[in-house]
């Protein structure tokens, strides 16, 4: 198939701006996922299917909210998939895809197989770019990294307002960002991805629990509820039509 196809691979056309790098893509929504000539197609096919989970969670063949999917298509909002992290590196140091696209990379080496074996980056990587190009711009008193109530609830969970990493978090922090090369909307962004993918579940487990610790402290949805009674509020508030089951990879509408 020439051209990105609907939830199937297609090949790239030769004169993308991406094409000296990736050679298939899937859409979702309109919303493309690249993939590397060494990623496999059920690789790509796996981040294509994680983020239709995360637009249409009901899986009922329509996104959950149109807004948001206008919003990323109309960015250029797309998932690049290489095999490892150093094959990203490469690709965004030549240039990536310059101001064409809102790109966000996933490598297959981080689909539960760099020291997690238990656990899929995929579901931070794609969150991600739903997050950023979708919630922040279309519910921007909500979302946006900056002034939202998504920023007013980081406020409370990181013990104060920092603009960039501190000495030290206080004590009665839970969430604990500690990458110097994250800014203050960086960290909104993971902030949002770990209190949504908290509540879904997907922190729950017991050696998971414990390898976060050191960033995030609200492993279960029960204590994230408890604890985290502000962004608890916005995640489970219904006109924002957030995910509320966990994407496995496996998106019904596509089988």
């Amino acid at each position: 198939m020439q051209g990105c196809g609907d939830l199937a691979v297609g090949t790239l056309p030769a004169d993308h701006p991406g094409a000296a790098t990736f050679d298939r893509c899937v859409t979702a929504f309109g919303v493309p996922t690249y993939a590397a000539p060494d990623v496999a197609d059920e690789h790509l096919l796996h981040v294509a299917f994680v983020l239709a989970e995360y637009l249409d969670n009901d899986e009922d063949g329509v996104a959950d909210d149109p807004a948001v999917v206008a919003s990323m298509v109309s960015v250029g909002a797309a998932n690049v998939v290489t095999a490892t992290q150093a094959g990203y590196e490469q690709f965004a140091e030549a240039g990536g895809f310059a101001d064409t696209i809102w790109w966000q990379p996933t490598a297959v080496e981080e689909m539960g197989t760099d020291g997690e074996p238990w656990f899929d980056a995929t579901l931070e990587e794609v969150l991600h770019l739903v997050n950023s190009a979708g919630h922040s711009l279309v519910y921007p008193d909500a979302f946006a990294e900056r002034d939202s109530l998504l920023t007013d609830a980081m406020d409370i969970a990181r013990g104060g307002h920092f603009e960039a990493v501190p000495p030290s978090y206080p004590a009665a922090s839970w969430y604990h960002y500690d990458d110097t090369t994250c800014d203050y909307a960086c960290m909104a962004i993971e902030y949002l991805y770990w209190a949504l993918t908290t509540q879904l579940g997907a922190q729950a487990a017991s050696q998971r629990c414990d390898w976060i610790s050191d960033e995030w402290e609200l492993c279960t949805p029960e204590t994230l509820a408890a604890t985290d009674t502000a962004v608890h509020a916005l995640l489970t508030d219904p006109q924002y039509s957030l995910p509320t089951v966990l994407p496995d990879g496996v998106y019904g509408a596509a089988r």
